[in-house]
């Protein structure tokens, strides 16, 4: 058996067939027919051990193992007296080593294939030779079996790398995560937070308070005693704020001495009397590195209830409309909200009844950012960007105008116009796409893939050349429904880029879950990457998640050289940014397109788009 074996496995000896092209070159001139030519890079070698009893096999196997160069595959007897039969060496083997190949080889029946398998399975991982057994039948067996086993080992190692990297973006992630939503002074939650936790509060219904409070005359204590001074005056006052706020309530520091509160209330009177305790905590004396400091706040307060619908972001402004009014009383007091404050209600009113003409009296229109890959600065696609420019208050930015039309039904008739708009300028470019944003209103819509695929249909584009740009807000609070929405959307060609990636809840769940083709690094991490190792790191696993899983990452409001040399060597597919154009009207974005490439591989300012320096992409 072992002589057989040896045979099998001996090197393959090609000098027979040499010496017969040799001989017919003789007879047949350089016509002659040749052997064919052994291939030393595919001539398999093997390195057989020989055991003549079963524990020796399993003592090779342990050896092997512990040497880190395990065995690919194990030829076995059934019948190998004296000692262990091959049921019972097959059984040990596969205890010590779960990845190896077992080949039965037997002219007996005396244990069946299926109590072999029982006992040294997997079955996947467990096959049969019967005697007598011809050399290719081995030969074919420990060639397959031992490609397989190095296929495995190289998964499996694949595996193993994919989930370190997840594990590390996850840990990441979520402290990422504790960073965006807290201050780094107090560790209280920051503006972030705060306004989650009000848009919680808006969506549950309930009435509850809103409360900003400002320290008076901070700016003093930093003048006199120094910014350490006033950062242990600010670390002080917020311990004050959470002895002395109701039970339950939300502390926030949202920016220099400015804390946010929030809570539940029974109406703005019982409002009003927690605001003058959180004045009377405060307006005692501190000591602050060896000096007395006297404290005192101002608070303004809008009462709400979760019934009315109101925007968080609109909450806000109100209660530091209410904060002003308080300062400019002498401070030391609290305000509630009143309508009166609101000058800005008519402004807003007005920018809605004009937003609603906007379009039949020609003042929307449309710029085109260029998105470059990131390898050869070749430019790929262009996000449209909506711009409105009135005859009576000049451009508005949309930052303010889109939010309004989110509110109403205004959302649905500028989309329209952008989509129509966007999908005209695509004729006129060599093969780039158009990356269009959508808000949550407008995602959730009824029949949302229709409406997108009837849109492009008439315009006859190519669904793959346009990019549907969503944010974790639209799919969130149905994630089933927008899991399939986005998959029937990637089902008809559509691309499905995921926006201001990093900022969400539940960033990993989603783009598990969902049908994406790449994640857009929000613009915050790549201002952060120069300052903070945090930033830098959390960018480094996106882009090596978005590589692991197949999709493509941009990264935004790249601004620098810098900037663009560090995201090119962390290996970031696409770039979009300032450094590289600012938004373009369409005659601009078309002698762009056709160009094709933005600067050199080496040489970016050379390129007359390349040197339009700006601080963002936003607005």
């Amino acid at each position: 058996m072992h002589d057989s074996y040896r045979r099998c496995f001996a090197p393959v000896d090609t000098s027979g067939a040499e010496a017969l092209s040799g001989m017919a070159a003789e007879l047949f001139g350089d016509d002659a027919p040749t052997a064919p030519c052994n291939d030393d890079s595919e001539t398999v070698q093997f390195d057989a051990v020989h055991c003549m009893q079963g524990l020796d096999a399993v003592a090779e196997v342990e050896a092997a193992i512990a040497q880190g160069s395990p065995f690919a595959v194990a030829f076995i007897d059934v019948r190998m007296p004296p000692g262990i039969d091959g049921k019972e060496t097959a059984t040990r083997i596969r205890a010590l080593d779960p990845n190896i190949n077992l080949v039965i080889v037997t002219g007996f029946s005396d244990f069946s294939p299926i109590e072999i398998s029982k006992a040294a399975g997997p079955a996947d991982k467990i096959f049969y030779i019967a005697k007598p057994f011809e050399i290719a039948e081995v030969v074919q067996t420990a060639t397959a079996l031992g490609h397989r086993w190095r296929l495995d080992r190289d998964l499996a190692a694949a595996m193993a790398r994919l989930h370190e990297q997840s594990a590390e973006l996850a840990a990441n992630e979520s402290k990422a995560l504790h960073l965006a939503t807290h201050d780094s002074l107090t560790e209280a939650p920051n503006r972030l937070a705060f306004v989650k936790a009000l848009t919680d509060k808006v969506r549950g219904g309930g009435m509850f308070a809103t409360a900003m409070v400002d320290l008076d005359r901070f700016k003093l204590v930093n003048d006199t005693l120094g910014h350490l001074a006033g950062d242990e005056l600010i670390r002080a006052i917020c311990g004050i704020l959470h002895a002395n706020v109701p039970e339950g309530a939300i502390v926030a520091r949202l920016g220099g001495d400015e804390f946010g509160v929030l809570f539940d209330t029974a109406g703005e009177q019982a409002a009003v009397m927690a605001c003058d305790r959180i004045v009377a905590s405060c307006a005692t004396s501190f000591r602050i590195l060896g000096h007395s400091v006297q404290g005192a706040a101002s608070v303004g307060v809008v009462v709400v209830s979760g019934d009315e619908g109101r925007d968080p972001v609109d909450v806000m402004r109100r209660a530091d409309l209410a904060l002003n009014d308080a300062k400019k009383s002498g401070r030391g007091v609290v305000r509630a909200f009143d309508e009166t404050m609101d000058e800005s209600v008519r402004f807003r009113r007005r920018i809605e009844s004009g937003l609603g003409q906007a379009i039949e009296q020609g003042e929307l229109s449309l710029a085109y950012q260029p998105i470059v890959a990131g390898h050869d600065l070749e430019v790929v696609g262009f996000e449209a960007l909506l711009r409105w420019n009135t005859e009576e208050f000049g451009p508005i930015s949309p930052a303010l105008f889109i939010p309004i039309a989110e509110e109403s039904n205004l959302i649905h008739d500028l989309g329209d116009w952008v989509l129509d708009e966007a999908l005209k300028v695509l004729p006129d470019w060599p093969g780039q796409y158009v990356s269009v944003n959508f808000s949550p209103r407008q995602f959730r819509r009824q029949n949302f893939v229709a409406y997108v695929m009837e849109r492009v249909q008439r315009a006859g584009i190519a669904p793959s050349r346009v990019q549907i740009e969503i944010t974790e807000t639209a799919i969130f609070d149905n994630a089933e429904r927008a899991a399939d929405t986005l998959y029937k959307l990637r089902q008809m060609g559509f691309r499905i880029a995921l926006d201001d990636f990093g900022t969400g809840y539940s960033s990993l769940y989603n783009i598990r879950k969902f049908a994406l083709d790449c994640l857009k690094i929000e613009k915050s991490f790549i201002d952060g990457m120069g300052r903070e190792r945090e930033s830098a790191a959390i960018v480094q696993s996106i882009v090596h998640l978005g590589k692991a899983l197949g999709l493509g990452v941009v990264a935004e409001g790249v601004e620098t050289e810098a900037q663009v040399q560090a995201l090119r060597l962390a290996g970031c597919s696409h770039l979009q940014g300032y450094y590289f154009s600012r938004p373009v009207p369409a005659d601009q974005a078309k002698v762009m397109a056709n160009e094709r490439f933005i600067g050199g591989e080496d040489d970016l300012d050379g390129d007359e788009f390349a040197i339009q320096a700006g601080n963002g992409t936003e607005g």
